[in-house]
């Protein structure tokens, strides 16, 4: 739980924040799923559809097969190395689609970077560098081309706008969708790993 306050307000202000909310903290923190590690049997979804982890002795890595992800390696490294899998096919995927994103928009941006952001879906800086959560390769096609249309709408205005949003439209249809989706499954994605 993150509490923000206005820059004047002081740890009494917060805390008494938390106080007045507490049914509604609690509440809130109840509803969040359980955690999901990446672990030979699980379920992890990749773009939206769910793939079984395999562990395969005498493999080394981690590769994607038609419905499953195989891992070689001792057991205790499976999570660690599904983890980097899911992350390389987050750049791929992320780079191919602000490239197109982008070309749909007339702009460049410097350069696209996949982190593990807790608070945010992806960010766009004031030099074109746009970030994204890997998280995010686990959602489903739609919202992933909702939050790359959101963030390359950013390079052209730094701002949530009427044409900010007028230019979120034109690159994609999915906007209403993706955020309700967002809303309501995202935090599932927080929980993996």
């Amino acid at each position: 739980m993150v509490v923000t306050l206005p820059p004047r307000a002081g740890r009494v202000a917060g805390m008494a924040l938390l106080v007045n909310h507490a049914a509604w903290v609690c509440e809130r923190l109840l509803a969040l799923p359980g955690p999901m590690p990446l672990a030979a049997g699980a379920l992890v979804p990749l773009h939206g559809r769910p793939r079984r982890i395999r562990h395969v002795r005498g493999a080394a890595g981690a590769r994607l097969d038609k419905h499953e992800i195989l891992v070689g390696g001792e057991p205790a490294d499976i999570g660690a190395a599904v983890a980097r899998l899911l992350q390389h096919e987050a750049e791929r995927h992320f780079a191919a689609l602000v490239a197109a994103k982008a070309a749909l928009a007339g702009v460049r941006p410097t350069r696209v970077v996949i982190k593990d952001t807790r608070s945010r879906w992806g960010s766009c800086t004031a030099s074109r560098v746009l970030s994204f959560s890997w998280r995010l390769v686990m959602a489903p096609r739609f919202v992933q081309d909702y939050v790359a249309a959101h963030e390359v709408a950013h390079i052209r205005h730094m701002n949530h706008g009427r044409q900010f949003w007028a230019l979120v439209e034109e690159l994609t249809p999915y906007t209403d969708a993706a955020v309700v989706w967002l809303r309501d499954e995202g935090p599932r994605l927080l929980r993996v790993g």
